[in-house]
Formats: structure tokens, C-alpha cells, sequence
């Protein structure tokens, strides 16, 4: 029963990997001499493949993926003539209005990188430029349906505009001299934090693995406050290094250890009882990992000029209330399994409670299925709630076989750790050899 347990959890565990990750576009807008000129990095295989981007978090899930893993093998050159061709068509998604006008852009300059490691995708830069309409004193840029989010920067004035489209979306009118008033450090803090937060959840499913890993080493608090004292520590550390550009390590390098990381975390929850005195130390290693990871992040945002250390302090407790919340879910779960283990709470309750919740969840990984669930949340509703009726089918079966020993660990901790060191183990494979 125990196995049978640990083979649904990791058939429902094994959920779609990062290494073909989609990232945002990133625009930066300014003005000059009567001349605007709107600079992409974009991810442009995604778009001459036609991938449609909004709510799409892995290449691989897109119909069209093979077109896309085509296009990301090509030289810089060839793959510089294949956007060209396309522009046309892609650019018709890109409209700049001044008021009701619209401003032509015409492609001006397209590079491209050289394919590296092509699991990982490669940014192109993208250079469009127009002609103002005279007297315009703002501008508002619509972003296509499809095109995924977009980062809008504006440059070159003392007080740039910031914002983030998802595909679709227009921006409000952004001021040719700028938005007036500095927003203070407390509103740049509060304006950072939900970024934070959103790389955990929902998009930070390595992240999320990891902190779950150190969740399921023990029933105690202790062990799971050393952990994360560690690791937070660590990765705040990476975070702030990365993002004022001192610390600088190749994603290739880094998303394959981030991967490790996990397996790691979850193998040693298999064999040991408790903290170890080497662990904290370890968990403090990987966190410098995936402190590099939630600095990739920051940096394609951007931080804004005089602003810093409110942006990056704010953007990491983000970070941490979304551990956080990771943290409370997984408890708020197993904690009456964990109650009957230890002989403080009634078996049949228990069963009742978690067979109606394993039910619920199942129902609403059906209810909430769409395309709107998929593209606010990154991913459909299976691949959240799956994970929850199998966490709820384990401590079904541990609080009704609660008179083995040690029911909770046998068949909750060691099947959940087995399936996330699976998924960790194969983020690892393709990362570096797929």
C-alpha cells in the first residue's frame, strides 16, 4: 500500500520542467530630437514559431515546440533573417499611440546571440523606431494577445516610468518628461514585494520543491527554522550580489545545481532522522544557488534609479512570504496526520477530513481548469491541485495505518521526498544533457 501511495504521488508530482522556461520581453522606451525608440530583448524564437505566450511557462507544452527548439539552434545570422521575415506579422502585435494616433515603427537593427546552451533561452535585441507626432506629450504602448508579459521601461528622464503587461494589455499614458513626483522608498518597497512573491508562487516551482524538501525532513519545528534560517541567509546574500551586477554565474551553471539542489534535500529526507550537523551548512551552499536564480529575476525587472535597496529589500521578503506560504499550506495539510501519528487526535475524523479534502481538490483541479486559470496562475489547475489530493491520499493511508511505526513518515515524508527527488533528478538530466 505504502508503494502504491509513493507511485501515484510521483505520477502526480511529475510536473512540467523549466528548462525550456519562458521569459518576459523586456522594453525600453525613450525619446529624443522629435524621435521615439522602443528597444525589445525578446525571446524571438518563441515568436516567429508562433508560440502563443500568455499563461505558457514551458516551451515544451506549446503545440508548436519542435518549430521552437529548430529556431533556438541556428546560427545568430540565420536566426536574425528568420525575425526579419517575420516582423511583419509579429509587428502588427506592437502598437505605440500618441492619444489616438498610432506612431509607425520601422525595424531599424535585430542581434542575435550565439545559441549557447540551448536548453535556456536567448535573448534578441530588437530596435524600432518612429517619428513623435508633433505636440504629443505622452505616449501608450498595446501589447499583442499572445505575446506573453512585457517589462516597459521608460529611459532617458528623471522619473521613468515602470510597468508590466501581460499579452493583450495596454499601458496607461506614460509622460515624455516623465511621471512627475519620485515615488517614495515605502512605495517602491510595497510595489516589489508581490514580485517576490509571484517568482514563488506561482512560477517558482524549483523554489517551491526545494522548500518543501526541507519541510519533510521532520515533524519538529526546530529543524525546519535551522533550515530556513540558512537558507535564507544565504540567498540573500547571492541576491543582493546579483543584483548590483558583482556576482554574475551562467544560468546553465546555475539551473542545473538548483535542480541538484533538490535531489538532494529530498534523498537525505529518505535515509536520515532528523538534522544533521552538516545540513544547515549545505542548505546555506544551495542557497547562494538560488539566490543567483531570484537575482535573474530582479534584473529582468529592473531596479529602479536612487531606489535600490527599498526595491531589493522588498522583492525579498516577497521571496520569503511566499517560502512562507509554501511552508503553511504543506502544514495546514498534514498536521492532523501528524496529530494522530503522535496519538493526539481520533483516527476516523481524520480519515473523513482528508478523504473529502483529497475529493475537493481533485474537483477543483476539474472546476477551475481553463485558459483564464492558466494564464494568471502560469500553469492549469491540475498541476496545483493533483499535488494536494496526493499529499491528502498519503495521510489518508498514514492516519489508517497509524498503528505501524513511524505511519506519518512511511507514508507521507518518504513518498513526497521520492517523488520531488525524482522531479529534481530529471530537471537535472535535461538540463544538462536534453
Amino acid at each position: 500500500m505504502q508503494w502504491l501511495c509513493l507511485s501515484m504521488l510521483l505520477s502526480l508530482l511529475a510536473l512540467p520542467a523549466r528548462a525550456h522556461e519562458v521569459q518576459p520581453t523586456i522594453a525600453d522606451l525613450e525619446t529624443a530630437g522629435g524621435t521615439v525608440t522602443l528597444s525589445l530583448r525578446m525571446n524571438a524564437e518563441a515568436f516567429v514559431a508562433g508560440l502563443d505566450l500568455d499563461g505558457l511557462e514551458d516551451t515544451n507544452a506549446a503545440e508548436n515546440a519542435d518549430d521552437y527548439d529548430a529556431l533556438r539552434a541556428l546560427s545568430p545570422d540565420d536566426m536574425a533573417q528568420r525575425l526579419q521575415d517575420a516582423w511583419p506579422q509579429i509587428g502588427q502585435g506592437i502598437t505605440l499611440r500618441a492619444g489616438q494616433a498610432p506612431v509607425p515603427l520601422i525595424l531599424e537593427d535585430v542581434q542575435v546571440e550565439a545559441p549557447g546552451y540551448i536548453e535556456l533561452p536567448r535573448p534578441s535585441q530588437v530596435v524600432l523606431r518612429g517619428d513623435l507626432p508633433a505636440g504629443a506629450s505622452a505616449l501608450a504602448l498595446e501589447w499583442g494577445q499572445g505575446y506573453g508579459a512585457l517589462i516597459l521601461r521608460q529611459q532617458g528622464v528623471d522619473e521613468p516610468f515602470t510597468g508590466y503587461l501581460n499579452g493583450g494589455e495596454t499601458s496607461p499614458p506614460i509622460p515624455l518628461t516623465g511621471q512627475g513626483a519620485p515615488k517614495s522608498g515605502l512605495a517602491v518597497f510595497a510595489e516589489y514585494i508581490p514580485v517576490g512573491f509571484d517568482h514563488i508562487l506561482p512560477k517558482g516551482l524549483d523554489h517551491i520543491l526545494f522548500v518543501l524538501g526541507l519541510f519533510f525532513l521532520s515533524t519538529h519545528l526546530r529543524p525546519l527554522v535551522w533550515q530556513i534560517t540558512a537558507f535564507t541567509a544565504a540567498h540573500t546574500v547571492t541576491l543582493a550580489l546579483g543584483a548590483l551586477g558583482w556576482v554574475n554565474i551562467s544560468g546553465a551553471i546555475v539551473e542545473p545545481l538548483i535542480a541538484a539542489s533538490i535531489v538532494y534535500v529530498a534523498v537525505e529526507n529518505i535515509w536520515a532522522r532528523g538534522l544533521n550537523p552538516w545540513r544547515p551548512a549545505v542548505i546555506f551552499g544551495f542557497g547562494l544557488l538560488h539566490g543567483l536564480g531570484f537575482a535573474s529575476v530582479l534584473g529582468e525587472f529592473g531596479l529602479p534609479d536612487g531606489q535600490f535597496v527599498p526595491a531589493l529589500i522588498g522583492f525579498n521578503i516577497g521571496v520569503e512570504i511566499g517560502q512562507l506560504t509554501v511552508i503553511a499550506i504543506a502544514f495546514a495539510i498534514v498536521a492532523l496526520a501528524q496529530r494522530v501519528d503522535r496519538g493526539e487526535a481520533d483516527l476516523r475524523p481524520a480519515q473523513v477530513g482528508y478523504g473529502l479534502a483529497m475529493l475537493g481538490f481533485v474537483a477543483l483541479s476539474f472546476a477551475l481548469d481553463g485558459p483564464g486559470f492558466a494564464a494568471y496562475m502560469g500553469a492549469g489547475a491540475p498541476v496545483f491541485f493533483w499535488p494536494l489530493a496526493a499529499l491528502c491520499l498519503g495521510c489518508v493511508l498514514a492516519v489508517t495505518f497509524v498503528d505501524q511505526l513511524e505511519s506519518y513518515r512511511r507514508f507521507v515524508a518518504i513518498p513526497a521526498s521520492v517523488a520531488i527527488a525524482a522531479v529534481g533528478g530529471f530537471w537535472f538530466v535535461e538540463r544538462v544533457f536534453l
